[in-house]
């Protein structure tokens, strides 16, 4: 089977991510990372936290801690987030390691070998109210392209554009107000972009017609405007430091890498991160270093992070001249916005992860959020799509299903799988009709379609509802025993497929479903549309017990406590 390489987008240090941030990224690439190893492939998915630049320093600053200290209590924070919502990584790693140092400042001194590097002196914003130069984040303004009166000095939140500080209309410091801003002299260094402008439309001319057009519209459209040299270290106090045997003055003077120079290339560094741990069995180089050929790269990233990953760190990624893999696929995302207004996790608009887990269980959220998965236009999160989204898939068809034939064969048969009658046309139909569904799901999961693939697995779910209303075993029992015990075989067996090819998209509810049936070596991973046609993985005798109840249905009054405490009017 194919080595999958799998990264999402890095969710930056300062504070819990939105629901937005979970379906962009990490979310569809945890749902898929569960797909292919189920089916068998060899996958490494990889995260991190996002954990230098001026984000970092402000919000340490804000909660009047050091900032390393505040990374080290954020990145547990947010780690125990994503363990809520039982995203799989192999791996979790922080920005902030030495591995990652090591990394960039490995890049950085080859790519200035390769003549890709070149210090300028530049003119930069300083603040004599703060007394230092206020990199990017530390000046906030009015965007000169769209008028968003609260755009950053790196990039404007509500139209993407890039941005330096000094773009910027009426421009402040992020770090006491102050307007009294002068513009003085220092040097920087700058990646050459421009000098690899044709070796990055080359190497996006060959990958760009297998990505979703989005995220290939979007590298074009900069490849197009032209590449830019870019300013690629800040005058902060925390980073990755510019490396005193290369450039020496700026060293002594504290230079640190820009963010966006570091954190692509803490993928690399986490996975060394990961292969550190049990350096004996794991040898992270395989998956990066001329793995070309054996390799497949695909990340995850909403529409803002593009850019960096099409564009930005390819162009780096070339300059250094080694074999560094690069990616193969972008899944890249619109945005989910709430009641038609943007998530924001700076103004706390929206609905953030932490809170969803204090809500409702973390399936609910990961079926919805999947199943409206932004793909080919922005989506909108609603309380009330929500609510009638968790009773009328999960509740009603799915959870309805479960309790309805477990509940009842225990009753009339006991706490053991029935035997019943020999398969008819009914049950013949079903596997057709199971196994169809399977090879669509199958389809649009390796397709990376996200909402037509929770379709096809809604449609297994509805399969097996309309099975038993045609059947009625309630109705036969009182006629044919032995048709009814068939009809709840038939329907169990369709719970354990259930159990087994949802699990991707709700793992926990899977797993209870899973847990229902005392089948003795139940290691099955995937069900075979062959199986699917049968649906005999459970023979009769097996015992089982009725699970709590999967999904609760949300009522009117739910509804309304959820938008008393969110917010529920268009934005």
């Amino acid at each position: 089977m194919a080595r999958h390489l799998i990264t999402s987008a890095l969710p930056y240090i300062n504070g819990i991510k939105h629901l937005g941030n979970m379906v962009g990224s990490m979310l569809p690439a945890d749902v898929y990372s569960r797909y292919l190893r189920q089916r068998g492939h060899d996958v490494l998915y990889i995260c991190a936290t996002d954990e230098h630049g001026t984000p970092a320093e402000l919000a340490a600053k804000e909660r009047g801690l050091p900032v390393d200290e505040f990374c080290a209590q954020a990145h547990d924070a947010q780690k125990a987030v994503y363990d809520g919502f039982a995203l799989a990584f192999d791996y979790f790693g922080r920005s902030s390691s030495a591995e990652n140092r090591d990394i960039t400042q490995h890049f950085a001194r080859k790519l200035n070998e390769n003549g890709f590097i070149e210090e300028r002196a530049i003119r930069q914003v300083y603040s004599p109210t703060d007394g230092r130069f206020l990199p990017d984040r530390y000046v906030e303004g009015t965007c000169p392209h769209c008028g968003y009166d609260k755009a950053r000095g790196d990039q404007c939140e509500n139209c993407t554009r890039v941005l330096d500080p000094t773009d910027l209309i009426e421009p402040r410091s992020a770090i006491s107000g102050s307007t009294d801003l002068e513009v003085r002299e220092t040097k920087h260094l700058f990646l050459l972009q421009s000098k690899l402008q044709h070796e990055v439309e080359e190497w996006v001319a060959r990958h760009e017609q297998d990505w979703p057009q989005l995220a290939s519209s979007i590298a074009r459209k900069w490849l197009t405007e032209g590449l830019h040299d870019r300013a690629i270290t800040r005058d902060l106090d925390w980073g990755v430091p510019v490396p005193a045997d290369t450039w020496p003055e700026l060293a002594a003077e504290g230079k640190v890498f820009y963010v966006w120079f570091d954190a692509p290339v803490e993928y690399i560094g986490a996975t060394k991160e990961w292969a550190d741990q049990n350096p004996a069995d794991r040898d992270w180089k395989s998956w990066w270093y001329e793995a070309d050929d054996t390799v497949r790269y695909t990340q995850f990233m909403a529409k803002d992070n593009v850019p960096f990953h099409t564009v930005m760190f390819p162009a780096t990624e070339l300059g250094v001249r080694e074999p560094w893999k690069k990616v193969d696929y972008v899944k890249a995302f619109n945005w989910l916005t709430y009641y038609g207004g943007k998530f924001s996790t700076s103004q706390k608009r929206g609905v953030f992860t932490d809170q969803a887990l204090d809500i409702l269980p973390a399936d609910y959220w990961r079926y919805f959020l999947i199943a409206n998965a932004p793909e080919s236009d922005d989506s909108s999160f609603t309380w009330e799509h929500f609510t009638a989204t968790v009773n009328k898939d999960l509740a009603d068809t799915l959870g309805n299903f479960v309790n309805r034939v477990l509940s009842f064969s225990r009753k009339r048969f006991g706490d053991e799988v029935p035997a019943g009658g020999e398969p008819g046309e009914a049950e013949t139909r079903l596997g057709e009709e199971i196994a169809s569904l399977l090879a669509e799901y199958e389809t649009q999961m390796e397709a990376l379609q996200f909402r037509k693939a929770a379709s096809a697995l809604r449609a297994l779910w509805s399969a097996g509802n309309s099975y038993l209303e045609e059947k009625a075993p309630w109705l036969e029992i009182k006629t044919d025993k032995d048709a009814a015990a068939l009809t709840l075989r038939t329907a169990m067996n369709l719970i354990h497929l259930y159990a087994v090819v949802s699990e991707p998209f709700i793992p926990s509810s899977s797993a209870a479903m899973r847990a229902a049936f005392s089948l003795p070596d139940d290691t099955a991973t995937w069900t075979t549309q062959e199986e699917a046609r049968t649906l005999t993985t459970l023979q009769p005798g097996i015992p089982f017990t009725v699970p709590p109840v999967l999904f609760a249905k949300l009522t009117d009054e739910d509804l309304e406590t959820y938008k008393d405490r969110f917010g529920g009017t268009d934005a």
